[in-house]
């Protein structure tokens, strides 16, 4: 048995103090789901690799000198920076984890998968979320959200791998690497770990983004929630224009009001769902006439929601 301690941490053992070890992301999903269940409010479970992972990849592939030599043509005028970049990722995508790292993710991945497994069902075919998760060990407050990659419907020890050295060389797209430039990091200072997390079907439904604070206005006493058909990546990324909903928080708490103070229907044209087989998991698909027509979400469910973003406001402080 490999040991999981020092590779892989379960969310539900990290909390907010956690981010030098697993980025932020990480950090704070295991905080929600340590410190709001009993609120609640419900977070998918999973795992996350540690930044301590992440070095020893790079020890063991010989990385670094690369990585450097990549970087410094970039710098230097030798070499576009989108040659460099592709350089730096196709040697994550073709090195391998230490088999220490590598049984440990697949052990976890394999009591991930006995933990959501229902009768009848194979057990290396859980599909998981495979998201980036970056930090910086001497400036844990530094933010580099979404500049790597995420991946759905991962299934199997392979793909769930594969995902892991493409989330690592998504440190190196070129975005992420101007960025960390025009900030002063050292882009070998910075580590990177993955949240494996159960993967919501909610291409059979739909997701979204939400905020405890209107974000156009800086109105603090309104919750804004965007839901959209299908995966959330279509929101997240601005494919799709989604649905808005507007509620009044300060009136949350009394059951006899129902405080949407505004929803405006999206086109929502498109939808991401779960791609039937190939290298392709996920494709977008145009949706219904009905589909377009329809709201997302119902009275109740934004009301749901709009509580747990109260609820998490509160906790986080801020």
């Amino acid at each position: 048995m490999a040991k999981e301690n020092g590779y892989v941490e379960w969310f539900d053992r990290l909390d907010s103090g956690d981010v030098a070890k697993v980025g932020g992301k990480n950090a704070s999903l295991g905080e929600m789901i340590k410190r709001l269940k009993k609120a609640g409010i419900r977070v998918p479970e999973g795992f996350a690799t540690t930044a301590d992972a992440y070095r020893e990849f790079i020890a063991f592939n010989e990385l670094s000198e690369e990585i450097r030599q990549q970087l410094e043509s970039w710098k230097k005028g030798k070499k576009s920076l989108e040659a460099a970049g592709r350089a730096i990722r196709k040697l994550f995508r073709q090195s391998e984890f230490p088999e220490e790292i590598a049984e440990a993710i697949r052990e976890a991945y394999g009591k991930l998968d006995r933990k959501s497994s229902t009768k009848g069902k194979k057990e290396d075919d859980l599909d998981v979320a495979v998201r980036s998760s970056a930090t910086a060990e001497d400036l844990p407050e530094a933010s580099f959200a979404g500049q790597q990659e995420t991946f759905l419907n991962v299934r199997g020890e392979e793909e769930l791998m594969d995902a892991c050295r493409r989330c690592y060389a998504s440190l190196f797209t070129d975005r992420a690497i101007v960025y960390r430039a025009e900030h002063g990091f050292d882009d070998m200072n910075v580590a990177l770990s993955v949240g494996v997390q159960r993967m919501v079907r909610s291409d059979k439904a739909g997701s979204g983004v939400m905020f405890s604070i209107d974000t156009e206005t800086g109105f603090k006493e309104a919750v804004l929630i965007n839901a959209a058909w299908g995966l959330g990546e279509n929101v997240v990324q601005g494919t799709v224009n989604p649905d808005e909903y507007f509620v009044f928080k300060p009136l949350l708490d009394q059951k006899r009001f129902k405080p949407i103070i505004g929803k405006s229907l999206g086109e929502k044209e498109k939808k991401m769902i779960y791609a039937g087989g190939g290298s392709h998991r996920t494709r977008n698909v145009d949706t219904s006439k009905e589909e377009r027509r329809s709201f997302v979400l119902q009275d109740d469910e934004v009301l749901t929601l709009a509580r747990w973003a109260v609820a998490i406001e509160k906790h986080y402080k801020k």
